[in-house]
This record gives structure tokens, sequence and C-alpha cells, in this order.
């Protein structure tokens, strides 16, 4: 049987105009800032205007570790939805933005799949309401400002050697990642080494995603540390005197994007931060405006839950006054069957044995999250190739860890395949089982916390740092920043910092190899072995087969 690709279905979406779905959650015409006739933003007076209103449920959706075999976190995030919608809630979602650099690589679109997906989809996925454009300027700006401010006489006394201040842009491109800039002789500077990140790995991102107005935002803009003088004292960015253009060009982009799923009910698309360098979750605006809107929220994390889960926990609910009601956890029995030690080119066979040995990967996950104190369902997101047998092995084995798991069929199905899910998670949040804690409190000392993540989520043995990050933090403890949350930077694809070391496994311990502040974002960052920042293009980029076809359409995207 022949499927039809993501974008076909979204192509034959009947969207009904953005005004209507707004008018869904009670937003007057004049609140909503449309761009065309499909996605508009909501605006700030509005947003202030819900102060009052009661929350309505929050459920996360986040997965166990990725896999070549795919989990369907987003997928599963706009099915259940669309579920809670089809069993008569008023439900809304909330996701992230995608970037153009993975778009351009390997990942490709990022709006969910299937029947269950978020358009309009080739918008989403390219340029959409430009608010990734105006990360990378308000950041650019602020780098621009930096080596300008040494050009013409240096008055902060910066280090030209100790700018951390980067550059970024939203594509992968390793070939930026280390650069030496102002070369050319003195009308251009002097000439220092520098580099440039992804936009969605910009402090200047996470500070969107966690500010809660315009106010907020140039606050934590002003806080960013950039560069150190020879004293090693801190320059902020209000030093520089850029915190309030920044702000200028950040005022639209701070407004939520309002959008729909093929099943016409409403979706924020809002932020992007990195998963695994920053904490990973859409906007804080977006979440709290949608949970005044709606009865029922449902919104991701990145990657798994050992990083976007954890992240949303200690960081963003932390920031936010948020707490979780209940938590789906994604998986597939493909995921599975690779953690149990499955090929990926051998995945379709059955192999219960395989099934039942790449378990204790969702066991971790299930354990981590209930030490949050928040209870969770399994979502198996169901693959044709996935039999009766091996969906039940899963099953039982989610019934061992005092948990349950249920099949879904959104992908296929949309709605109507999710239907039992949407009554469980309405049944975990409505129970007030939930009592919502944070692994750590905040004057815990900062290597105490990265101890206890490691620990409590990792699994791991013990924290490897040596003399200079110990100090690094203490000196960060001295100067007031101790009772920030850590934000760990470690690979997605295993609890270890091995990408490659599958499972559940024990005996290893955590290497951090730097430690970044990300003082107006309101974080510290544990670089946990190898990240990127800038992530490169694979040998046959999906840029290669992206193009526009005899109808003006768009192909390739996924």
């Amino acid at each position: 049987m022949a499927y039809k690709t993501d974008i076909e279905i979204a192509r034959e979406a009947k969207k009904r105009p953005i005004m209507e779905i707004g008018a869904k959650l009670g937003i007057p015409s004049e609140h909503l800032l449309p761009y065309g006739h499909d996605k508009a933003k909501v605006s700030q007076p509005f947003i202030a205007s819900l102060a009052d209103r009661k929350n309505g449920k929050l459920v996360l959706v986040t997965a166990i570790n990725p896999t070549p075999a795919g989990e369907g976190k987003t997928t599963t995030t706009v099915g259940l939805g669309d579920g809670l919608n089809r069993i008569g809630k008023n439900a809304v979602i909330c996701i992230r933005e995608a970037s153009l650099g993975p778009n351009f690589g390997m990942k490709g679109g990022a709006a969910g799949g299937g029947y269950a997906q978020v358009v309009p989809m080739e918008e989403m996925n390219l340029h959409f309401t430009g608010d990734f454009h105006a990360i990378t300027s308000a950041h650019n700006l602020l780098s621009a400002m930096i080596d300008n401010h040494i050009y013409w006489g240096n008055e902060l006394d910066i280090d030209a050697r100790r700018v951390v201040w980067r550059r970024v842009m939203d594509m992968n491109d390793r070939a930026l990642r280390d650069v030496v800039v102002n070369l050319g002789g003195v009308a251009n500077g002097f000439p220092r080494q520098t580099g440039f990140d992804i936009t969605v790995a910009s402090e200047v991102m996470a500070i969107l995603c966690l500010s809660n107005d315009l106010e907020d935002l140039q606050k934590r803009l002003g806080d960013i540390v950039v560069a150190y003088r020879r004293d090693k004292s801190p320059i902020y960015c209000r030093d520089i005197k850029a915190d309030g253009a920044m702000t200028v060009l950040l005022k639209d982009a701070m407004q939520p994007n309002l959008v729909q799923t093929l099943e016409n009910n409403p979706a924020f698309v809002h932020g992007g931060p990195f998963a695994n360098i920053a904490h990973g979750c859409n906007s804080v605006i977006a979440t709290k405006t949608a949970l005044k809107l709606a009865d029922y929220v449902v919104t991701e994390a990145g990657f798994g839950a050992d990083l976007g889960a954890e992240k949303f926990m200690n960081i963003k609910c932390r920031k936010a006054g948020l707490a979780p009601d209940a938590v789906v956890l994604v998986a597939t029995v493909r995921a599975m069957k690779m953690n149990g030690g499955v090929a990926k080119a051998d995945l379709g066979a059955e192999n219960v044995e395989a099934v039942q040995k790449g378990c204790p990967n969702l066991g971790r996950h299930i354990g981590n999250v209930k030490s949050f104190g928040v209870p969770v369902v399994v979502a198996i997101n169901h693959f044709v190739t996935d039999t009766d047998a091996e969906v039940q092995a899963v099953k039982d084995y989610v019934a061992s860890q005092g948990s349950e798991a249920i099949l879904c069929k959104h992908w296929a199905h949309g709605s109507a395949g999710v239907e039992e899910l949407s009554h469980k998670v309405v049944e975990l949040a409505e129970s007030g089982a939930a009592n919502f804690t944070p692994s750590y409190p905040d004057d815990m000392p900062l290597m105490k916390k990265i101890e206890t993540i490691a620990a409590k989520i990792y699994h791991a043995d013990g924290v490897i740092a040596d003399n200079a990050v110990h100090a690094q933090l203490q000196a960060w403890e001295e100067a007031g920043y101790g009772h920030l949350p850590v934000c760990m930077a470690k690979t997605q694809y295993s609890f270890s910092t091995d990408p490659n070391l599958r499972g559940a496994p024990t005996g290893f311990s955590v290497p951090v190899r730097e430690v970044r502040l990300s003082a107006g974002a309101g974080f510290i960052v544990a670089i946990c072995g190898e990240i990127m920042t800038m992530p490169g293009l694979p040998r046959m980029p999906s840029a290669e087969v992206i193009r526009l076809n005899a109808d003006g359409d768009v192909e390739g995207l996924f």
C-alpha cells in the first residue's frame, strides 16, 4: 500500500481562516495580527488582559531517547491535541518552530506527520512569521556593536581575547564554526578569533522563550554577559547599550504564532531553542497564553525525557511558575527493537525478544518522570510493521513499571486513532495525582545540581570535571549566580555522553568539559562530552531534493 507523504497530506488540508481559529479561543479579530490567511500573531495587550483567568491543565509530551527508527513526539503531541478536542475538551497545542538548518540538512520538517500535523506545513518549516530572522538580527546587532565599541576606543576596556559573544545564522554551516574577524587592516578593526552558532543555540532564542513580556525581555537581554575585562570582570549587553535596539527587533517575534491542525484545532507555534545546548521548549508566553484560553494545553520538550522533560521541569516550569498535570511518554516498537540491538534494516521483522530487551530504556524514563511527582502514561506510536505480540510486550513491560501503555494510531487516522489515550490523559490530569517537585532546590551549589541530574536522571556513577570547571562555578556563585538552574548539554541518543550506548546503561561517569553562563536566559550550561553548537550538513543534504514543482508547490520538504 502506497502512503501519502506528509507534505501531500498537508497540501490537501481544508484550512479554516485564522480568524475562525482565533474565535474558537475567544480571541477578538482586532487582537490577531494576520500573516496571510492561515497564520497570525496574538497581540501583547490581549495576552496581558488574560492575567486573572484560571489556568487549564498542562500536559507534557516527551519520549524515549531518539533512534534512527523514529519516535514521533511532535506527531503524538498534535494527535493528542486533536484527540482531546474530539472527546469534547477545549484543547490547544504548543510546539516549537522549525529551524532552517535541520530542514535543509537531515531532519526535514518539524510539524508532526501523517494525519496529525500542524499547517501550513511549508511556511512553518521555512520563513514562517520571521521570528528566527528577528532573533538572528538581534543577536548579530549585539555582535556588531561589541566590535564597533572596541574599534572606537574601547571605553569599557574589553579584553578582545575574552569576547564570549559569537555570531549566529539559521543554517548548518560547519565552515563558520571557527573564524577570524576584522582582517584587512586598520580600517576594519582589531583581528580576533570568534565563530558562528546556529540561531537556535543563541542565548537570545532562550531568552525570548523564557520571557514573560517585553519589559522582562529587555531586562534579560541587558543581563547577557558578552565579554570580560583583563581583570575578568564581566561586560554586559546593557553596557554596550544594545538591549533597547534588540528589544525593538524582537517586538513582533515576542508575540505567539497561532496556526491550526489538519482538524482545524488551534496550535501555538513559537520559539525553538536547541534541546541539547539550551532548554528545548516552546515559549513561556505561548504556553501561559494557551493555559488561559483552553482547558487543556498539550506541549512537548525536545529529544528524550532525560533532556527535554528534565529541562521542562527544572528550567521552564521553575522559571515560569508552571506545574504539569500529566506526562505522555512516546515510544515505538521499532525503537524498542533498536535499543534491543536490532539493526535499522532488520526492524521490519517480528522480534519480541528484542522488544523486551530494549524496554529498560523506556522503564528508566518512566521512573525519571515519576520522580518529578507527575503521573505518566506511555503512548505507543503505531507503525504498520508492528505485530500484536510486539505491542503486547511493550504493554506488559510498562504495566510491570506501574504505568499503562496505550496503542495510538493518530499518524494514520488522526484524532480517531488516539481517543483511548485522550481519555486516559484526562483521567490522569483530573485525578489530582500530580505533586510537581523539581529535582533540586534553587539554593543547592551549582556542581551539586549537576551531580544531582547525573545521578537521578542519567543514573551515572559520578561527574568528572577538572579544577577549572569547579573554580568557574564557585566564581559564579560568588558573583550571585548560584541560584540558577543547570542546563545539561549532552548527546540526545543516550543517558550517557556516549551516543552509541543505548538502553539503560550503568557504570559510567559524566564528563563536564566546560561550563557557560547564560545570565540573561537564567541558567548555567554544563557541556558534557562533544556537543556542536553549529551543525554541519550531511553528505547528501535534504536541500538537494527540495524544489518547486510545475504548480509552484514545495516538494521534498518531507
